[in-house]
């Protein structure tokens, strides 16, 4: 933008320069530094001199071979599916529910709000709510279940496995329906309102116009909270450290879990704890990739191959005619 000559483009500049120091300090800086001491036998607290490994690639070997590691892979997997899918499914229940255009629901704002509620609660909080809703002997959860007589004493869900998984995976999907939920109305309410008068002037039924319509339309929005829900799922942390610790016998350790109590008890295995870091990084990305891959929009990727073909064509006739 210029003004009587003067350039105004500088001051663009000068205002990113706080996020760029913060990107470079805060982001950059601690990946870097992860990923070379990756390659290094770096352990204990305090400042040490890096000693980088004969075999560069040690540590992430012992990583890949750890059963604790590969254990954590597998309860990560596991609590994120038994999560994201019944996340994803209601979520688009309630988008339905709440964008119909053939009638206004009353109070949607109260709804919205009471749905989304449980994602600003804080995790700590919830981890400590749900240990004690499901305390042995004596929790409500155990009274209740006892009260309708599905019991007839009560159940330790903090030594049972599965129990963990699935209280953790239930946990995760109460706090991020409602977010999930507020994404997809946003992307349904972004949609052109002609397509929607013109199935209600067609006779189309709501389900009709929900999977005819709007699923259609709604590829990118759904992209995006895949690819959120499995990054933030890789790095699901704070619930399985606050509600049981990784317990019982590990069945809750996720990876960050893992990694976590790999730099910060014990031995104080930075090295180990940075090569799982990256391992988890490089994870993320090509499970990212792999979802942009499957997802991605065939007839466009089509259009785009053939217009690139016509061009390099039209080229190769200039040369020839030359």
């Amino acid at each position: 933008m210029r003004s009587k000559g003067v350039s105004y483009a500088r001051y663009g500049y000068i205002f990113c320069i706080p996020f760029v120091l913060a990107f470079l300090i805060c982001s950059l800086y601690p990946v870097l530094y992860t990923a070379i001491i990756g390659f290094t036998d770096l352990r204990g607290l305090g400042i040490k001199d890096l000693n980088f490994l004969s075999n560069p690639f040690e540590n992430f070997i012992s990583i890949m071979q750890n059963g604790a590691f590969r254990q954590s892979l597998f309860n990560t997997a596991v609590i994120w599916i038994m999560n994201f899918i019944p996340q994803i499914l209601l979520a688009f229940v309630l988008t339905s529910w709440f964008t119909r255009h053939r009638y206004k629901m009353k109070g949607q704002g109260a709804f919205k709000v009471i749905f989304y509620m449980p994602n600003i609660i804080t995790a700590a909080t919830v981890g400590i709510l749900f240990y004690a809703m499901f305390s042995y002997p004596m929790g409500p959860v155990n009274h209740v279940l006892q009260n309708l007589g599905i019991i007839d004493a009560p159940y330790n869900f903090r030594i049972d496995p599965w129990a963990g998984r699935i209280i953790v995976a239930f946990i995760q999907f109460w706090m991020w329906y409602g977010y999930t939920m507020l994404i997809l109305i946003s992307g349904v309410l972004g949609l052109n309102t002609e397509m929607f008068e013109s199935a209600a002037i067609d006779g189309a039924k709501p389900s009709q116009t929900f999977l005819r319509i709007i699923m259609p339309n709604m590829k990118t929005i759904t992209l995006y909270i895949m690819v959120t829900s499995m990054i933030g799922g890789l790095q699901m942390f704070d619930i399985p450290k606050v509600f049981l610790d990784g317990m019982p016998d590990g069945a809750t350790t996720t990876v960050s879990l893992f990694i976590y109590k790999r730099a910060f008890s014990g031995a104080y295995l930075l090295s180990s704890a940075a090569a799982a870091s990256m391992i988890l990084f490089v994870l993320i990305a090509v499970l990212s990739a792999f979802i942009f891959f499957i997802m991605r929009d065939r007839d466009e990727a089509a259009f785009h191959k053939m217009e690139k073909q016509r061009i390099k064509a039209m080229k190769a006739a200039r040369r020839a005619g030359k």
